[in-house]
Protein backbone atom coordinates (compact mmCIF):
# COMPACT_ATOMS: atom_id res chain seq x y z
CA UNK A 1 0.00 0.00 0.00
CA UNK A 2 1.69 3.19 -1.24
CA UNK A 3 1.03 6.95 0.46
CA UNK A 4 -0.26 9.31 -1.81
CA UNK A 5 -0.67 12.63 -1.32
CA UNK A 6 -3.02 14.67 -3.94
CA UNK A 7 -2.79 18.34 -4.72
CA UNK A 8 -6.00 19.69 -4.88
CA UNK A 9 -9.55 19.03 -4.91
CA UNK A 10 -10.42 19.25 -8.14
CA UNK A 11 -12.46 16.78 -10.41
CA UNK A 12 -9.71 15.43 -12.24
CA UNK A 13 -7.39 14.92 -8.77
CA UNK A 14 -10.76 13.27 -7.13
CA UNK A 15 -11.40 11.09 -9.81
CA UNK A 16 -7.73 9.90 -9.58
CA UNK A 17 -7.96 9.58 -5.76
CA UNK A 18 -11.28 7.32 -6.01
CA UNK A 19 -9.56 4.62 -8.47
CA UNK A 20 -6.31 5.17 -6.12
CA UNK A 21 -7.92 3.95 -3.19
CA UNK A 22 -9.81 0.96 -4.25
CA UNK A 23 -6.89 -0.26 -5.55
CA UNK A 24 -5.09 -0.64 -1.71
CA UNK A 25 -3.76 2.77 -1.44
CA UNK A 26 -4.06 5.35 1.41
CA UNK A 27 -4.75 8.64 -0.62
CA UNK A 28 -5.02 12.01 1.04
CA UNK A 29 -5.85 15.34 -0.65
CA UNK A 30 -4.78 18.67 0.24
CA UNK A 31 -6.95 21.73 -0.64
CA UNK A 32 -5.60 24.94 0.15
CA UNK A 33 -9.32 26.05 -0.17
CA UNK A 34 -12.67 25.14 2.22
CA UNK A 35 -14.13 22.70 -0.06
CA UNK A 36 -14.14 20.30 -3.20
CA UNK A 37 -15.09 20.79 -6.89
CA UNK A 38 -12.59 23.21 -8.21
CA UNK A 39 -14.43 25.12 -11.37
CA UNK A 40 -17.83 23.39 -10.02
CA UNK A 41 -18.56 25.86 -7.68
CA UNK A 42 -21.81 26.91 -6.19
CA UNK A 43 -24.02 29.89 -5.47
CA UNK A 44 -26.91 29.99 -2.73
CA UNK A 45 -28.53 33.38 -1.97
CA UNK A 46 -32.15 33.64 -0.89
CA UNK A 47 -33.37 30.51 -2.39
CA UNK A 48 -31.45 30.76 -5.33
CA UNK A 49 -28.77 28.06 -6.31
CA UNK A 50 -26.92 28.58 -8.92
CA UNK A 51 -23.78 26.80 -10.61
CA UNK A 52 -21.05 29.28 -10.60
CA UNK A 53 -18.99 26.83 -13.39
CA UNK A 54 -20.31 24.84 -16.37
CA UNK A 55 -23.99 24.10 -15.78
CA UNK A 56 -24.43 21.08 -18.47
CA UNK A 57 -22.71 17.91 -18.15
CA UNK A 58 -21.40 16.28 -22.07
CA UNK A 59 -20.01 12.60 -22.12
CA UNK A 60 -21.36 11.50 -18.94
CA UNK A 61 -19.95 8.11 -19.37
CA UNK A 62 -16.45 8.97 -18.38
CA UNK A 63 -18.13 9.40 -14.62
CA UNK A 64 -20.70 6.69 -15.35
CA UNK A 65 -16.94 4.69 -15.50
CA UNK A 66 -15.55 5.87 -12.20
CA UNK A 67 -18.48 5.15 -10.19
CA UNK A 68 -18.46 1.93 -11.68
CA UNK A 69 -15.18 0.78 -11.12
CA UNK A 70 -15.19 2.34 -7.59
CA UNK A 71 -18.30 1.02 -5.76
CA UNK A 72 -21.91 -0.80 -6.54
CA UNK A 73 -23.97 2.41 -6.76
CA UNK A 74 -23.83 3.87 -10.44
CA UNK A 75 -23.87 7.61 -11.02
CA UNK A 76 -27.95 7.68 -11.37
CA UNK A 77 -28.64 6.22 -8.15
CA UNK A 78 -26.38 9.31 -6.63
CA UNK A 79 -27.85 12.19 -8.56
CA UNK A 80 -30.32 13.11 -11.09
CA UNK A 81 -28.80 12.91 -14.61
CA UNK A 82 -31.28 14.97 -17.34
CA UNK A 83 -30.90 14.87 -20.49
CA UNK A 84 -31.45 18.18 -22.26
CA UNK A 85 -34.28 18.32 -24.60
CA UNK A 86 -34.02 20.30 -27.30
CA UNK A 87 -29.99 20.35 -26.42
CA UNK A 88 -30.30 24.33 -27.37
CA UNK A 89 -31.66 26.98 -29.40
CA UNK A 90 -29.56 29.46 -31.45
CA UNK A 91 -29.99 33.06 -32.20
CA UNK A 92 -28.00 34.80 -34.95
CA UNK A 93 -27.32 38.45 -35.91
CA UNK A 94 -29.92 38.25 -38.73
CA UNK A 95 -32.80 37.70 -36.68
CA UNK A 96 -32.73 34.07 -37.78
CA UNK A 97 -33.63 30.89 -34.82
CA UNK A 98 -33.01 27.67 -34.75
CA UNK A 99 -33.61 24.66 -32.11
CA UNK A 100 -31.29 21.46 -32.53
CA UNK A 101 -33.08 18.69 -30.81
CA UNK A 102 -30.66 16.26 -28.23
CA UNK A 103 -28.35 13.66 -29.79
CA UNK A 104 -30.20 13.36 -33.23
CA UNK A 105 -28.60 13.74 -36.24
CA UNK A 106 -31.36 13.17 -38.12
CA UNK A 107 -33.20 16.06 -36.06
CA UNK A 108 -30.13 18.22 -36.57
CA UNK A 109 -30.35 18.29 -40.52
CA UNK A 110 -33.79 18.59 -40.74
CA UNK A 111 -33.72 21.87 -37.99
CA UNK A 112 -31.11 23.72 -40.02
CA UNK A 113 -32.55 22.73 -43.48
CA UNK A 114 -35.79 24.18 -42.34
CA UNK A 115 -34.33 27.81 -40.14
CA UNK A 116 -31.44 28.21 -42.72
CA UNK A 117 -32.51 26.99 -45.99
CA UNK A 118 -32.20 23.78 -48.09
CA UNK A 119 -28.53 21.97 -47.99
CA UNK A 120 -27.64 23.47 -44.76
CA UNK A 121 -28.45 20.70 -42.65
CA UNK A 122 -27.06 18.71 -45.23
CA UNK A 123 -23.58 20.33 -45.71
CA UNK A 124 -23.60 20.10 -41.26
CA UNK A 125 -24.27 16.78 -41.46
CA UNK A 126 -21.83 16.10 -43.94
CA UNK A 127 -19.52 17.55 -41.46
CA UNK A 128 -20.19 15.51 -38.32
CA UNK A 129 -19.61 12.65 -40.66
CA UNK A 130 -16.34 13.88 -40.72
CA UNK A 131 -16.12 14.97 -37.44
CA UNK A 132 -16.92 11.27 -36.85
CA UNK A 133 -13.69 10.32 -38.86
CA UNK A 134 -11.58 12.48 -36.95
CA UNK A 135 -12.93 10.96 -33.50
CA UNK A 136 -12.67 7.45 -34.75
CA UNK A 137 -9.01 8.05 -35.45
CA UNK A 138 -7.95 10.49 -32.85
CA UNK A 139 -10.09 9.21 -29.66
CA UNK A 140 -7.35 6.62 -28.35
CA UNK A 141 -4.25 8.32 -28.57
CA UNK A 142 -5.75 11.27 -27.42
CA UNK A 143 -8.05 10.86 -24.72
CA UNK A 144 -7.98 7.22 -23.70
CA UNK A 145 -4.09 6.72 -23.73
CA UNK A 146 -1.22 8.54 -21.71
CA UNK A 147 0.77 11.19 -23.79
CA UNK A 148 3.67 9.37 -25.38
CA UNK A 149 6.75 10.30 -25.48
CA UNK A 150 6.76 10.53 -29.26
CA UNK A 151 3.84 13.06 -29.42
CA UNK A 152 4.81 14.33 -32.81
CA UNK A 153 2.69 11.33 -34.19
CA UNK A 154 0.13 13.77 -32.91
CA UNK A 155 0.96 16.60 -35.43
CA UNK A 156 -1.60 14.81 -37.94
CA UNK A 157 -4.57 16.64 -37.86
CA UNK A 158 -7.02 13.87 -37.88
CA UNK A 159 -10.13 16.00 -39.60
CA UNK A 160 -10.61 14.81 -43.12
CA UNK A 161 -10.80 18.05 -44.97
CA UNK A 162 -12.55 18.25 -47.88
CA UNK A 163 -10.02 19.33 -50.90
CA UNK A 164 -11.08 22.68 -52.71
CA UNK A 165 -9.42 24.07 -56.19
CA UNK A 166 -8.17 28.01 -55.23
CA UNK A 167 -6.32 29.77 -56.96
CA UNK A 168 -4.91 26.90 -59.72
CA UNK A 169 -4.23 24.63 -57.16
CA UNK A 170 -5.66 22.25 -54.42
CA UNK A 171 -6.20 23.25 -50.76
CA UNK A 172 -7.52 21.56 -47.83
CA UNK A 173 -9.19 23.78 -44.49
CA UNK A 174 -6.45 23.79 -41.66
CA UNK A 175 -8.53 25.75 -39.36
CA UNK A 176 -11.99 25.99 -37.45
CA UNK A 177 -12.43 28.90 -39.27
CA UNK A 178 -11.37 27.74 -42.80
CA UNK A 179 -13.95 24.99 -42.55
CA UNK A 180 -16.60 27.53 -41.65
CA UNK A 181 -15.99 29.43 -44.91
CA UNK A 182 -14.86 26.49 -47.33
CA UNK A 183 -17.00 23.35 -46.49
CA UNK A 184 -19.67 24.73 -44.40
CA UNK A 185 -20.40 28.16 -46.55
CA UNK A 186 -22.99 29.66 -44.70
CA UNK A 187 -22.10 32.44 -42.44
CA UNK A 188 -24.42 31.17 -39.69
CA UNK A 189 -23.44 27.53 -39.82
CA UNK A 190 -19.46 28.59 -39.55
CA UNK A 191 -20.79 31.11 -36.58
CA UNK A 192 -21.72 27.56 -35.01
CA UNK A 193 -19.16 25.78 -35.14
CA UNK A 194 -16.70 28.34 -34.06
CA UNK A 195 -18.75 29.36 -31.15
CA UNK A 196 -18.21 25.71 -29.99
CA UNK A 197 -14.30 25.92 -30.09
CA UNK A 198 -14.86 29.53 -28.55
CA UNK A 199 -16.85 27.79 -25.32
CA UNK A 200 -14.46 25.31 -24.93
CA UNK A 201 -11.11 27.96 -25.13
CA UNK A 202 -10.06 27.81 -28.42
CA UNK A 203 -9.30 30.60 -31.06
CA UNK A 204 -11.24 29.28 -34.14
CA UNK A 205 -8.99 31.28 -36.17
CA UNK A 206 -6.19 29.00 -35.74
CA UNK A 207 -7.60 26.27 -33.96
CA UNK A 208 -6.72 22.98 -35.66
CA UNK A 209 -10.10 21.51 -37.83
CA UNK A 210 -9.87 18.59 -35.98
CA UNK A 211 -12.01 20.55 -33.16
CA UNK A 212 -14.92 19.17 -35.14
CA UNK A 213 -14.85 16.24 -32.88
CA UNK A 214 -16.09 18.87 -30.09
CA UNK A 215 -19.66 19.32 -31.52
CA UNK A 216 -19.58 16.02 -33.25
CA UNK A 217 -19.12 14.30 -29.26
CA UNK A 218 -22.15 16.82 -28.23
CA UNK A 219 -24.53 16.04 -31.12
CA UNK A 220 -24.35 12.12 -30.85
CA UNK A 221 -23.81 11.88 -27.55
CA UNK A 222 -26.08 14.26 -26.23
CA UNK A 223 -26.37 16.88 -23.28
CA UNK A 224 -27.18 16.73 -19.54
CA UNK A 225 -28.19 18.52 -16.34
CA UNK A 226 -28.04 17.44 -13.32
CA UNK A 227 -30.78 17.81 -11.04
CA UNK A 228 -30.10 20.34 -8.30
CA UNK A 229 -26.89 21.64 -10.81
CA UNK A 230 -23.50 20.73 -12.07
CA UNK A 231 -22.28 21.30 -8.27
CA UNK A 232 -23.96 17.86 -7.28
CA UNK A 233 -21.54 15.64 -9.42
CA UNK A 234 -18.82 17.30 -7.17
CA UNK A 235 -21.00 16.61 -4.49
CA UNK A 236 -21.09 12.87 -5.55
CA UNK A 237 -17.53 12.10 -6.30
CA UNK A 238 -16.63 13.62 -3.02
CA UNK A 239 -18.94 11.23 -1.03
CA UNK A 240 -17.62 8.50 -3.57
CA UNK A 241 -14.08 9.27 -2.78
CA UNK A 242 -15.36 9.24 1.24
CA UNK A 243 -16.40 5.88 1.21
CA UNK A 244 -13.30 4.45 -0.29
CA UNK A 245 -11.48 6.38 2.48
CA UNK A 246 -9.61 8.96 0.61
CA UNK A 247 -8.71 11.67 3.49
CA UNK A 248 -9.24 15.39 2.81
CA UNK A 249 -7.49 18.14 4.81
CA UNK A 250 -9.01 21.70 3.35
CA UNK A 251 -7.28 24.69 4.15
CA UNK A 252 -3.71 23.07 3.39
CA UNK A 253 -1.90 25.11 0.89
CA UNK A 254 0.82 23.08 -0.47
CA UNK A 255 4.03 25.29 -1.06
CA UNK A 256 6.74 22.80 -2.20
CA UNK A 257 7.15 19.34 -3.45
CA UNK A 258 9.66 17.63 -1.24
CA UNK A 259 12.52 15.50 -3.62
CA UNK A 260 14.62 12.68 -2.26
CA UNK A 261 17.15 10.59 -4.42
CA UNK A 262 15.65 11.66 -7.42
CA UNK A 263 11.94 11.18 -7.07
CA UNK A 264 9.61 13.14 -5.44
CA UNK A 265 9.01 12.06 -1.63
CA UNK A 266 6.32 14.37 -0.48
CA UNK A 267 5.05 18.37 0.18
CA UNK A 268 5.33 20.85 2.38
CA UNK A 269 2.40 22.92 3.42
CA UNK A 270 1.80 26.69 4.10
CA UNK A 271 2.35 26.45 7.69
CA UNK A 272 5.78 24.28 7.48
CA UNK A 273 4.46 20.50 7.90
CA UNK A 274 6.27 17.84 5.31
CA UNK A 275 4.12 15.47 4.41
CA UNK A 276 5.90 12.03 3.48
CA UNK A 277 4.46 10.21 -0.03
CA UNK A 278 5.45 7.25 -2.51
CA UNK A 279 4.28 9.25 -5.07
CA UNK A 280 2.44 12.76 -5.42
CA UNK A 281 -0.39 14.25 -8.47
CA UNK A 282 -0.74 17.24 -8.60
CA UNK A 283 -3.65 18.47 -9.73
CA UNK A 284 -3.17 22.52 -8.80
CA UNK A 285 -1.11 24.59 -11.05
CA UNK A 286 2.69 23.43 -10.76
CA UNK A 287 3.93 26.51 -12.13
CA UNK A 288 4.61 28.00 -8.85
CA UNK A 289 5.60 24.64 -6.93
CA UNK A 290 9.58 24.35 -7.17
CA UNK A 291 11.03 20.78 -6.11
CA UNK A 292 13.43 21.47 -3.77
CA UNK A 293 15.81 18.64 -1.62
CA UNK A 294 19.06 17.24 -1.07
CA UNK A 295 18.95 16.09 -4.72
CA UNK A 296 19.67 18.73 -5.51
CA UNK A 297 18.44 23.01 -6.80
CA UNK A 298 14.93 23.69 -7.81
CA UNK A 299 13.44 22.84 -11.07
CA UNK A 300 10.71 23.14 -13.09
CA UNK A 301 7.94 20.47 -13.37
CA UNK A 302 7.95 19.96 -16.85
CA UNK A 303 6.67 16.71 -18.07
CA UNK A 304 8.29 13.65 -20.02
CA UNK A 305 7.86 14.79 -23.82
CA UNK A 306 8.44 18.64 -23.55
CA UNK A 307 5.48 19.42 -25.51
CA UNK A 308 5.47 22.95 -26.70
CA UNK A 309 4.36 25.30 -23.41
CA UNK A 310 1.71 27.65 -24.82
CA UNK A 311 2.62 31.59 -25.02
CA UNK A 312 -0.68 33.03 -25.35
CA UNK A 313 -3.14 33.92 -21.91
CA UNK A 314 -5.94 31.47 -21.36
CA UNK A 315 -9.47 32.89 -21.87
CA UNK A 316 -12.01 32.65 -18.85
CA UNK A 317 -15.46 33.08 -18.78
CA UNK A 318 -17.72 36.19 -17.61
CA UNK A 319 -20.96 35.37 -15.66
CA UNK A 320 -23.81 36.97 -14.50
CA UNK A 321 -25.94 34.90 -12.46
CA UNK A 322 -30.03 36.75 -12.25
CA UNK A 323 -31.92 36.12 -9.93
CA UNK A 324 -35.64 36.98 -11.40
CA UNK A 325 -39.18 37.11 -9.92
CA UNK A 326 -41.89 35.23 -12.18
CA UNK A 327 -42.16 31.99 -13.82
CA UNK A 328 -40.30 30.95 -16.80
CA UNK A 329 -42.84 31.16 -19.70
CA UNK A 330 -43.97 27.43 -21.35
CA UNK A 331 -41.63 26.13 -23.64
CA UNK A 332 -38.32 28.04 -23.07
CA UNK A 333 -35.28 26.51 -23.86
CA UNK A 334 -32.82 25.15 -21.44
CA UNK A 335 -30.03 26.55 -23.10
CA UNK A 336 -29.87 29.46 -26.11
CA UNK A 337 -26.92 30.88 -27.44
CA UNK A 338 -27.27 34.27 -28.76
CA UNK A 339 -24.27 34.54 -31.91
CA UNK A 340 -22.10 37.75 -32.36
CA UNK A 341 -23.04 39.15 -35.46
CA UNK A 342 -18.76 39.05 -36.07
CA UNK A 343 -17.31 35.59 -34.67
CA UNK A 344 -13.83 36.47 -36.08
CA UNK A 345 -13.62 40.15 -34.55
CA UNK A 346 -14.88 38.60 -31.00
CA UNK A 347 -12.10 35.90 -31.09
CA UNK A 348 -9.30 38.33 -32.38
CA UNK A 349 -10.56 40.01 -28.76
CA UNK A 350 -10.73 37.29 -26.95
CA UNK A 351 -7.25 35.96 -27.60
CA UNK A 352 -5.81 39.92 -28.22
CA UNK A 353 -6.24 40.66 -24.46
CA UNK A 354 -9.19 43.50 -25.46
CA UNK A 355 -12.88 43.42 -24.44
CA UNK A 356 -15.71 43.01 -27.11
CA UNK A 357 -19.22 45.18 -27.04
CA UNK A 358 -20.66 42.15 -29.01
CA UNK A 359 -19.95 38.99 -27.91
CA UNK A 360 -21.75 35.68 -27.80
CA UNK A 361 -23.50 34.98 -24.98
CA UNK A 362 -25.10 31.59 -23.68
CA UNK A 363 -28.33 31.12 -21.66
CA UNK A 364 -29.59 28.77 -19.04
CA UNK A 365 -32.43 28.60 -18.06
CA UNK A 366 -33.32 25.45 -16.11
CA UNK A 367 -36.40 24.48 -15.24
CA UNK A 368 -35.28 22.43 -12.17
CA UNK A 369 -37.64 23.65 -8.86
CA UNK A 370 -34.16 23.31 -6.60
CA UNK A 371 -32.42 26.28 -8.30
CA UNK A 372 -35.18 28.75 -7.38
CA UNK A 373 -37.19 29.54 -3.93
CA UNK A 374 -40.96 28.58 -5.31
CA UNK A 375 -42.54 28.87 -9.01
CA UNK A 376 -42.77 32.40 -8.71
CA UNK A 377 -39.25 32.79 -9.40
CA UNK A 378 -36.57 31.85 -12.09
CA UNK A 379 -32.46 31.57 -11.87
CA UNK A 380 -30.99 32.25 -14.82
CA UNK A 381 -27.31 32.76 -16.28
CA UNK A 382 -25.30 34.32 -18.79
CA UNK A 383 -22.18 33.34 -19.89
CA UNK A 384 -19.58 34.65 -22.33
CA UNK A 385 -16.27 33.63 -23.14
CA UNK A 386 -13.55 36.41 -22.35
CA UNK A 387 -9.89 37.68 -22.39
CA UNK A 388 -8.04 35.97 -19.33
CA UNK A 389 -7.12 37.86 -16.17
CA UNK A 390 -4.33 40.21 -16.25
CA UNK A 391 -2.68 40.95 -12.84
CA UNK A 392 -2.30 44.11 -12.31
CA UNK A 393 1.71 45.07 -11.94
CA UNK A 394 2.64 41.53 -14.22
CA UNK A 395 3.65 41.71 -17.70
CA UNK A 396 1.68 40.98 -20.83
CA UNK A 397 -1.75 42.30 -22.10
CA UNK A 398 -5.56 41.82 -21.01
CA UNK A 399 -8.44 43.03 -18.87
CA UNK A 400 -7.98 44.32 -15.60
CA UNK A 401 -11.37 41.84 -14.15
CA UNK A 402 -11.36 43.04 -10.54
CA UNK A 403 -11.69 46.58 -12.62
CA UNK A 404 -15.03 47.83 -11.14
CA UNK A 405 -16.13 49.37 -13.38
CA UNK A 406 -15.40 47.05 -16.61
CA UNK A 407 -17.15 44.55 -14.64
CA UNK A 408 -20.05 46.30 -14.51
CA UNK A 409 -20.14 47.87 -18.03
CA UNK A 410 -19.43 44.07 -19.49
CA UNK A 411 -22.43 42.76 -17.02
CA UNK A 412 -24.65 45.18 -18.59
CA UNK A 413 -23.72 44.44 -22.03
CA UNK A 414 -24.75 40.60 -21.59
CA UNK A 415 -27.99 41.33 -20.09
CA UNK A 416 -28.79 43.82 -22.84
CA UNK A 417 -27.28 41.54 -25.22
CA UNK A 418 -29.94 38.97 -24.25
CA UNK A 419 -32.46 41.10 -23.56
CA UNK A 420 -32.66 42.18 -27.21
CA UNK A 421 -32.34 39.09 -28.77
CA UNK A 422 -34.20 37.02 -27.18
CA UNK A 423 -38.26 37.22 -27.55
CA UNK A 424 -38.91 34.66 -24.65
CA UNK A 425 -37.40 37.81 -22.17
CA UNK A 426 -40.12 40.15 -23.40
CA UNK A 427 -36.85 43.02 -24.57
CA UNK A 428 -34.97 44.86 -22.17
CA UNK A 429 -37.43 46.53 -19.43
CA UNK A 430 -39.44 43.80 -19.25
CA UNK A 431 -36.36 41.89 -17.66
CA UNK A 432 -35.08 44.60 -15.55
CA UNK A 433 -38.42 44.73 -14.11
CA UNK A 434 -38.53 41.02 -13.07
CA UNK A 435 -34.38 41.65 -11.42
CA UNK A 436 -34.37 41.01 -7.66
CA UNK A 437 -30.67 40.97 -7.90
CA UNK A 438 -27.52 39.76 -9.82
CA UNK A 439 -24.02 38.34 -8.99
CA UNK A 440 -20.90 39.02 -11.56
CA UNK A 441 -17.91 36.35 -11.51
CA UNK A 442 -15.09 37.02 -13.95
CA UNK A 443 -11.88 34.94 -14.67
CA UNK A 444 -10.35 37.17 -11.83
CA UNK A 445 -12.76 34.90 -9.16
CA UNK A 446 -13.15 31.46 -11.71
CA UNK A 447 -9.35 31.67 -13.14
CA UNK A 448 -8.78 30.00 -16.52
CA UNK A 449 -10.43 28.24 -19.30
CA UNK A 450 -8.24 25.22 -20.41
CA UNK A 451 -8.76 23.82 -23.37
CA UNK A 452 -9.22 20.11 -24.59
CA UNK A 453 -5.98 18.30 -25.83
CA UNK A 454 -5.83 18.17 -30.01
CA UNK A 455 -3.60 16.62 -32.92
CA UNK A 456 -1.98 19.51 -34.93
CA UNK A 457 0.37 20.98 -35.97
CA UNK A 458 3.84 21.28 -34.17
CA UNK A 459 1.90 19.93 -31.29
CA UNK A 460 0.37 23.05 -30.26
CA UNK A 461 -2.77 21.85 -28.82
CA UNK A 462 -1.42 19.41 -26.63
CA UNK A 463 -1.42 19.06 -22.92
CA UNK A 464 1.74 18.33 -20.90
CA UNK A 465 1.46 14.60 -20.25
CA UNK A 466 0.64 13.00 -16.81
CA UNK A 467 4.33 11.38 -16.10
CA UNK A 468 6.62 13.69 -15.13
CA UNK A 469 10.84 13.89 -15.43
CA UNK A 470 10.20 13.52 -11.95
CA UNK A 471 9.70 10.06 -11.11
CA UNK A 472 6.72 9.96 -8.59
CA UNK A 473 5.12 13.24 -9.60
CA UNK A 474 1.87 12.90 -11.93
CA UNK A 475 -0.35 15.35 -13.46
CA UNK A 476 -3.62 15.52 -13.19
CA UNK A 477 -6.46 18.29 -14.26
CA UNK A 478 -7.46 20.31 -17.20
CA UNK A 479 -3.61 22.04 -17.44
CA UNK A 480 -2.58 18.02 -17.72
CA UNK A 481 -3.23 15.44 -21.17
CA UNK A 482 -5.64 15.11 -22.00
CA UNK A 483 -6.87 18.91 -21.15
CA UNK A 484 -9.79 20.58 -20.92
CA UNK A 485 -13.39 19.83 -19.78
CA UNK A 486 -15.34 18.25 -17.14
CA UNK A 487 -14.91 14.58 -19.03
CA UNK A 488 -11.46 14.89 -20.00
CA UNK A 489 -10.55 15.64 -16.31
CA UNK A 490 -12.05 12.49 -15.56
CA UNK A 491 -10.25 11.07 -17.85
CA UNK A 492 -6.71 12.44 -16.78
CA UNK A 493 -8.06 11.03 -13.62
CA UNK A 494 -8.53 7.37 -14.81
CA UNK A 495 -4.79 7.67 -16.81
CA UNK A 496 -3.03 9.09 -13.38
CA UNK A 497 -4.52 5.98 -11.42
CA UNK A 498 -3.26 3.53 -14.35
CA UNK A 499 0.13 4.97 -14.34
CA UNK A 500 0.89 4.53 -10.74
CA UNK A 501 -0.84 1.27 -10.17
CA UNK A 502 0.53 -0.09 -13.24
CA UNK A 503 3.67 1.15 -13.98
CA UNK A 504 5.51 2.73 -16.80
CA UNK A 505 3.88 -0.02 -18.90
CA UNK A 506 -0.03 1.58 -18.87
CA UNK A 507 -1.09 1.70 -22.03
CA UNK A 508 -4.88 3.08 -21.07
CA UNK A 509 -8.26 1.39 -20.73
CA UNK A 510 -8.83 -1.38 -23.01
Amino acid sequence: MARIAVIGAGMGAMAAAARLAVAGHRVTVYERSATYGGALGVLERDGFTFDTGPGLLHLPAVWRDLFLKTGKEPLEDCLGLVPVSPASRHLFADGTAVVLPDASRAGIVSALDGALGAGAGERWGDFLGRARDAWDRSRRPLLEEPLRSDWRVLERDPYPALRRRAFLRSRRASTVAEVGARELADPRLATLFSWYALAYGLDPRHAPAGAAVLPYLEQTFGTWYVAGGLRQLARAVHERCRKRRVEFAFGSEVVSITVRDGRAAGIVLGDGTAVEADHVVAGADTAALLTEGPAGPAQPLRSDGDVPLRAEVPPGRFTVLLALRGAAGAGVAHRSVVHSPDASAEAAAVFGGAVTDRPTVTVLRPRDPLTRPDDGHEAVTLTATVAGHRVPGAPGTGPDWTDKALRERVAETLIDTVAAADPDFGGPDALRERLLWQEVLTPAETGALPAPSLAGPAGRWLHPSNSTRLPGLYLVGGRAHPGGGLAHEGMSGALVAGLIVEGAGFRGSQ
